[in-house]
């Protein structure tokens, strides 16, 4: 019968080793981070009701919403409420997926519950999802900015034409990183093969 037994660390290794449990607060502070969104995701939705059922109260001059129909504010508002929910799920894939790959396992296997990505994720892997969900939630920060601008037209915007312009910048240049990370972790994976056919023969 086989030995299964973990094999034994001199200290300093086991020290290293053992450093990786001080990232645990840090993926505790991020159920917090969590916690909060959800209050958040209630106080819009509850904003978004009194908007529909309640005619709710004109926004103040200088906040969003301002000076804009009650559909282009209900639009915003569900922007807002999709934008927190991207923003839960980028949440979700950097705790999960960061301790199970710097920290520990989380021995979900055969949980019926056990989110499919999980069961391949890697440092690539997760470093293109988080990649793709922020381009998402950039793209929803993008488009309230447009549609507030559609609406109100440039003068009357709290945006200004460069701020408009650093927006879109900004995320094209997500839009190439992720190209980028996708591409380097295409590469890394495709001359690994490569090295594992080589070694087979």
């Amino acid at each position: 019968m086989s030995d299964m037994r973990s094999p034994r660390l001199t200290p300093l290794p086991a020290l290293i080793f053992s450093s990786r449990w001080l990232q645990l607060p840090l993926y505790l502070g991020l159920i917090v981070a969590q916690a909060i969104y959800v209050w958040q995701f209630g106080v819009e939705l509850v904003h978004l009701v009194d908007q529909v059922f309640f005619n709710g109260h004109a926004p103040e001059t200088g906040t969003p919403g301002a000076g804009q129909s009650a559909e282009v504010v209900i639009m915003l508002i569900v922007l807002g409420l999709i934008d927190v929910v991207m923003i839960s799920n980028l949440l979700v894939m950097v705790i999960v997926g960061g301790y199970e790959t710097f920290v520990s396992r989380l021995g979900l296997q055969g949980h019926p519950d056990q989110p499919e990505w999980l069961s391949h994720v890697n440092a690539s892997v997760l470093k293109v999802k988080l990649a793709m969900a922020i381009i998402g939630i950039s793209s929803i920060h993008l488009l309230k900015t447009f549609i507030e601008i559609g609406n109100l037209g440039a003068g009357n915007s709290r945006f200004t034409e460069a701020g408009v312009m650093w927006q879109t910048i900004i995320h094209c240049v997500f839009i190439l990183s992720a190209i980028g990370i996708a591409y380097t972790d295409k590469l890394m994976t495709h001359t690994s093969s490569k090295r594992e056919h080589a070694n087979t023969h």
